[in-house]
């Protein structure tokens, strides 16, 4: 299983509705994609970042459905303008010693071959995740 963990904090100027309309997009569009086996999504405590989500995935053939689902680049297409931080980590007991990166593939490939996504990511003050493009590349 892989645990898909999100964090972000939200731009100063985003309206307590802006933040309540992208909320309610995480749940309808995460409910979505099939590979999603369960989710949570709320706000986040015990750090800087104000909204989070913890998602539930089988498989590395689960995560790059995840990532390239067109529910999921609509949710990145409506909420990264709006966010200011973000955060993603992956958890995972799959004993493959190749599954990091694995996952860092599938971040790779999915910002070469969809570049408005990853110059949204881009464009974030910071970003910590895998396969990172632009100036947040690690």
């Amino acid at each position: 299983m892989i645990y898909h963990s999100i964090r972000f904090a939200l731009k100063p100027e985003v309206t307590p509705e802006e933040k309540a309309a992208v909320v309610a997009k995480m749940h309808e569009l995460f409910a979505a994609i099939p590979a999603v086996r369960t989710r949570i999504v709320g706000a986040d405590f015990g750090g800087k970042y104000e909204l989070g989500t913890v998602l539930v995935i089988e498989d590395i053939e689960g995560y790059a459905e995840y990532l390239n689902h067109p529910a999921h680049l609509e949710l990145d297409r409506v909420g990264l303008p709006l966010v200011r931080e973000f955060v993603s980590s992956d958890i995972t007991d799959d004993p493959d010693p190749e599954i990091g990166a694995k996952i860092a593939e599938v971040h790779r490939s999915r910002f070469e071959n969809v570049p408005d996504i990853a110059d949204l990511i881009s464009g974030l003050a910071e970003y910590t995740g895998s396969a990172a493009p632009g100036k947040h590349g690690n």
